[in-house]
């Protein structure tokens, strides 16, 4: 494979080949050089979608996904016949089925790219598959791990430099960091979510282009992938349902509301706990003097409908930067609270309050609105409700929830174009049969 300068690869992971073709339109006309058929597209539309792809593009590579593990030359050759330019086989393969793909794609003029996915040693593979035939090798980080913050940056360099054949990379890749990944080496930069995931395909691609040509990065404020401190950031750019989605529809808590009406209002921050008794507000007041900037009180409080929350509480809480406080109980002071600014969320509003007994306990485990909470977990809240997100998962929630956001801007930039959320979606097709 011979590259005269480096080549942008829009991988298209949708699973409605109708979608994929319209982005790949807009792609093309942005700067894209290939064009993929991602290894979702393929699974959901068959190599059909390949076929569909060659026919809009003949002008252009097509590459076909197929991640293939074994029978490697039949793979390989229903992808060729189908149209593929370029069809993926995995690293971790036997060097047979790499082998008997090679030769089943010069058959048909098409050629092999290894994927190294999770491969130990990458550059000793890039050097073997080299003499199996492949015509490039792909430095691959994954979805799930992009999801932990990982880029490809680490092995990038080193790979492009000792491998006898095109290096191409994957793995998150916008405008800010494409540039880089030009620079450390590689000559195929595979580009996904943020090209397809997009409201204006054309304009993000230029501005990839733009970033691959000059070798300078162009900035944007999406398709970022945010870790430790940032954590809270991540957060703060998306909504509950967002997060909810990326954890797979769990996490919500319910009956509680939020007793504000400000949509611009979003509250993230880790749990500091507290369980006390109807009407007892001893506790969720000494809370606030545990709380650090940003944390949020979570009072656990039996759904009672006596006030364990009021004014007071608030701007005690306020002045220590507690971003805001949900309690499976009543609040009062409503007016005063709004008029303050300060987040809280409730299952009830109550004109009563109850005495300071100092019944309950600070930093245990609590249960609000259904949903389990320890100290530290994360607490996301808006005007749709309260997400709990377990410590441990904060990352890469906050990435995947990033993720959603993302793709959701692009279907409603199909939408606004003049479809609808069905016909985006194809329900219809995608109704469970039985």
């Amino acid at each position: 494979m011979r590259l005269e300068r480096p080549v942008l690869q829009v991988a298209l992971d949708f699973e409605n080949g109708s979608r994929a073709l319209l982005a790949a339109r807009e792609a093309v006309e942005g700067g894209a050089d290939w064009v993929e058929a991602g290894t979702p597209l393929i699974k959901s539309e068959g190599l059909e979608v390949v076929r569909e792809l060659k026919k809009a593009f003949p002008g252009h590579r097509v590459v076909a996904d197929m991640k293939v593990m074994d029978t490697g030359a039949f793979e390989v050759e229903i992808a060729a016949k189908a149209g593929a330019d370029v069809v993926t086989i995995l690293g971790a393969a036997d060097d047979g089925t790499i082998a008997d793909g090679v030769r089943g794609g010069e058959l048909y003029g098409a050629e092999v790219m290894v994927d190294l996915l999770g491969v130990a040693d990458p550059i000793a593979r890039s050097r073997q598959v080299a003499e199996l035939g492949a015509a490039a090798v792909c430095w691959h980080v994954g979805i799930d791990m992009q999801m932990q913050a990982k880029t490809p940056f680490a092995v990038l360099g080193d790979l492009a430099k000792h491998s006898p054949i095109p290096v191409a990379v994957a793995g998150g890749l916008n405008s800010e960091t494409v540039a880089g990944a030009v620079r450390a080496g590689a000559q195929i930069l595979i580009v996904g979510g943020a090209i397809t995931k997009s409201p204006n395909i054309v304009e993000a691609t230029r501005k990839i282009r733009e970033a691959i040509e000059t070798q300078r990065e162009v900035a944007t404020e999406l398709f970022r992938r945010y870790a430790g401190d940032d954590i809270r950031a991540a957060f703060l750019k998306v909504s509950s349902p967002n997060v909810s989605d990326a954890m797979q529809r769990q996490g919500a808590m319910h009956g509680i509301i939020a007793r504000f009406h400000d949509p611009k209002v979003r509250v993230a921050g880790p749990a500091v706990t507290v369980v006390t008794r109807d009407g007892d507000w001893a506790k969720p007041v000494e809370a606030i003097d545990r709380a650090g900037p940003g944390d949020v009180l979570v009072i656990d409080a039996g759904g009672g409908p006596t006030a364990i929350w009021g004014e007071l509480a608030s701007w005690s809480a306020h002045g220590r930067k507690v971003a805001g406080v949900v309690i499976d109980g009543a609040v009062r002071d409503l007016d005063a609270i709004v008029e303050l600014g300060f987040p809280a969320f409730s299952r009830s509003v109550s004109s009563n309050a109850g005495e300071p007994k100092g019944l309950g306990e600070i930093g245990v485990e609590v249960e609000v609105g259904g949903q389990r909470v320890r100290p530290g977990d994360w607490i996301i809240g808006d005007l749709s409700g309260v997400v709990v997100v377990p410590r441990e998962r904060a990352q890469e929630v906050a990435n995947r929830a990033l993720d959603v956001l993302e793709h959701e801007n692009r279907v409603r930039a199909e939408i606004q174009r003049g479809s609808t959320l069905s016909a985006v979606q194809k329900l219809e097709r995608w109704e469970r049969v039985g």
